[in-house]
């Protein structure tokens, strides 16, 4: 099969493919050719030639440097005539992970050129041969090394000949090659810690996607390492991770950045190492482990307070009430439960981000809801929750009894949690996100531990839930008309997710929500009308097909566009627009926020959108932009990594005149923020010059257009 791929792969290729070409030497895993861009050859004039590699999809080959395993193809030529032949050129290479290791190589077709300079003395009308023995390492599963001849007999002729067909072919090698780096550079060292600094023109934050650097030297740096992006005007930092080998007198190697439109450059560089640059981690003054785990555990405590773990903590009282005269066993095995789900969803949450940008890809805090589909799959979920809590159906049996439904429960409060903030996350995960990924798994494990401490101290001394249980009055059926209330907690948070796919994707998307709430709700029915027996099984098939038509709808919320509200009347938040009105001398307030987003929502209701803090604005002559992180803008990703955060709200108010901005608390209230705007410098109170500030500072906080209304 792979070979029929790798054929049709060579039948398919483009025009380039009938440009002059040695015969192929061909494996079931890959077909390589020698070929030349011109038709005929000119005595002492130079042209170049290729080593033309297709591998069968799955099989990949090398780079100057593999990563942690593997190696580059090389090409010996034999000329009888004579010439001088260059070195080969190598492309810019990809990340290839294979388990836990990763090497950087190449898939697909990768063309290596070289430039051959023939001897003066050739006579025209004569062939000018060239020989060559190539040999690579193509790697999938298993790695095996594999050589080849190649001959070509180019004629010989007064002035050199293109080749037209081959045209498109040497193009493209070319465009895949390394360019130097325009730009100044330097790198430096601290034990097993390092940094690369880049600085130049255009590396803004919400220019740069990803970035990436390819060191030449093997065992210098770690391949499988991530290397964590940080952005300030003009300065680009990729943290690194020290390997085995030495440090040589110059790193060398590729830096491939890839800006906001997709589009992926890469340069060469080659700089002394030195002290280490101040990275941005260590500019904020990055954490130690010991202290990122503290602060995670107290903002997972406090994480229980937020209002998006309410009904999940309603159910979990309920639940204990009822178990409480179970016996402190089955108390301690339910509050252990609910407590391991918790820390399971933590730890997952925290690999997949740490996963995610190790690949080079910007994920932070509630990354997750930046996705509309991922939004209406959690809408989906709060419905069948409620509709299960209102008896509509039930899951018996062993799935979910005792303390597997506990676990579940856990699993589901970190699910509905993210959209929350605490104070001191923010902090304990930037600093996360920063270390190396065992680091960064303790940290949330930390914050896991921290949001099930209460089911924790529960668990170790049950005789607290039993007091409390008396409390309550006697299981009776006060107990299920409770649990039929909770129900409409859970209905209220579906009904606000789904506000917030109409905010990311408009009302396309919300029509498509709905329309799966309806199969959600015909799900349930069907699960709870069947009667037992072989129409149980009827109506868990007629469910199972209505869930997978709600979940095939799914794909269609990602091209849905949004649509500007009534209420996006406010200034958007651009890097373009910050620097001008910086550049004027104003005093800035920035306000990243989400639709999606409780604690925004909360601080901008009771903190940000008062008459107080608008006359201050106004006093102060405060300019106020909005940033919409709601679909994961990258730009405004860019800008919560400057400042060593992963999710929002971030509030940062500029001083007038330059400065480092303030940062204000996750947590605001009025006061907070009309403090700090007196406290800005005193020149900004006089300097009050723009006619239009008093409305700015009554339309400050106004939410922005969507983004596809930028």
């Amino acid at each position: 099969m792979r070979a029929f791929l790798l054929l049709l792969a060579v039948l398919l290729a483009p025009a380039a493919a009938r440009a002059v070409e040695s015969g192929a030497v061909e494996s079931p895993r890959a077909r390589v050719t020698l070929a030349a861009e011109n038709a005929a050859v000119a005595p002492g004039q130079p042209f170049r030639l290729a080593l033309r590699m297709v591998l069968a999809p799955g099989w990949h080959s090398y780079w100057t440097n593999p990563g942690d395993a593997g190696e580059a193809p090389s090409l010996e030529l034999t000329l009888p005539d004579g010439g001088t032949p260059g070195p080969l050129a190598l492309p810019v290479p990809a990340r290839i992970p294979t388990g836990p290791l990763v090497s950087f190589g190449y898939t697909g077709e990768a063309l290596f050129p070289l430039t051959l300079t023939p001897p003066a003395e050739l006579q025209p009308g004569r062939l000018y041969t060239i020989e060559g023995t190539a040999r690579w390492l193509v790697c999938a599963e298993i790695c095996i090394p594999e050589e080849g001849d190649f001959r070509l007999d180019l004629p010989v002729e007064a002035a050199p000949r293109p080749d037209p067909d081959a045209a498109p072919l040497f193009r493209a090698a070319e465009a895949a090659l390394p360019r130097p780096l325009p730009f100044a550079a330097r790198a430096g060292f601290e034990g097993t810690r390092g940094a690369l600094e880049i600085v130049g023109p255009g590396l803004a934050p919400g220019a740069v996607r990803e970035a990436f650097f390819f060191p030449e030297a093997s065992g210098v740096i770690e391949s499988a390492a991530p290397q964590p992006l940080s952005l300030r005007d003009g300065t680009l930092t990729l943290s690194l991770a020290r390997d085995r080998a030495p440090l040589p007198d110059r790193l060398s190697g590729v830096v491939a950045i890839t800006d906001a439109a997709g589009v992926r450059s890469a340069y060469t560089l080659s700089v002394a190492p030195g002290p280490m640059p101040a990275a941005l981690d260590q500019e904020r003054g990055g954490l130690p482990l010991w202290q990122a785990a503290l602060l995670a555990a107290l903002g997972g405590l406090i994480l229980n307070l937020m209002p998006c773990v309410f009904p999940i903590l309603a159910m979990k009282a309920v639940s204990l009430a009822r178990h409480a005269g179970a016996g402190r066993a089955a108390l301690r095995a339910e509050s252990l439960a609910y407590a391991a789900g918790v820390l399971l969803a933590f730890l997952l949450l925290g690999a997949a981000l740490v996963g995610l940008r190790a690949g080079g890809i910007a994920a932070g805090w509630g990354f997750q809801f930046t996705a509309p589909a991922f939004v209406a799959a959690m809408a989906w979920l709060m419905l069948a929750v409620g509709l299960n809590l209102s008896g509509v159906f039930s899951v018996a049996g062993p799935a979910l009894s005792g303390g597997r439904g506990s676990f579940a429960t856990g699993l589901l409060a970190v699910a509905v949690a993210t959209p929350c903030t605490a104070p001191f996350m923010a902090a304990a995960l930037g600093a996360a996100l920063a270390m190396p990924p065992a680091a960064a798994l303790a940290v949330f494990a930390a914050l896991g531990l921290g949001m099930g401490a209460p089911q924790l101290l529960i668990a170790l001394s049950p005789n607290l839930a039993v007091g409390l249980a008396r409390l309550l009055p006697r299981p009776g059926a006060w107990m299920e008309r409770l649990r039929q209330a909770l129900a409409f907690p859970m209905y209220g948070a579906a009904a606000w997710l789904a506000w917030v796919v109409s905010v990311q994707a408009g009302p396309e998307g919300l029509g498509w929500v709905l329309a799966g709430a309806v199969l959600v709700g015909f799900a349930a029915w069907a699960l709870g009308a069947a009667p037992a027996g072989r129409a149980r099984w009827i109506g868990r098939g007629a469910a199972g097909l209505a869930l997978a038509a709600a979940l095939a709808t799914l794909p269609a919320l990602s091209g849905a566009a949004p649509t500007p509200r009534a209420e996006a009347s406010g200034e958007p938040w651009s890097g373009a627009r910050l620097a001008a009105l910086r550049a004027e001398g104003r005093p800035v307030f920035v306000n990243l926020t989400a639709a999606w987003c409780i604690t925004c929502r909360v601080n901008e209701r009771v903190a940000l959108e008062t008459e107080a803090t608008r006359a201050a604005f106004a006093r102060a002559g405060v300019a106020a932009l909005t940033g919409d992180w709601s679909r994961g803008d990258p730009a405004i990703t860019a800008l919560l990594r400057e400042q060593g955060r992963e999710g929002v709200p971030l509030y940062l108010l500029y001083p007038p005149g330059g400065g480092a901005p303030v940062v204000l608390p996750q947590i605001l209230t009025e006061r907070m923020v009309v403090d700090a705007v007196a406290a800005l410098p005193p020149p900004v109170a006089r300097a009050l010059a723009h006619p239009d500030d008093a409305r700015t500072g009554s339309a400050m906080l106004r939410r922005p257009p969507p983004l596809a209304e930028r």
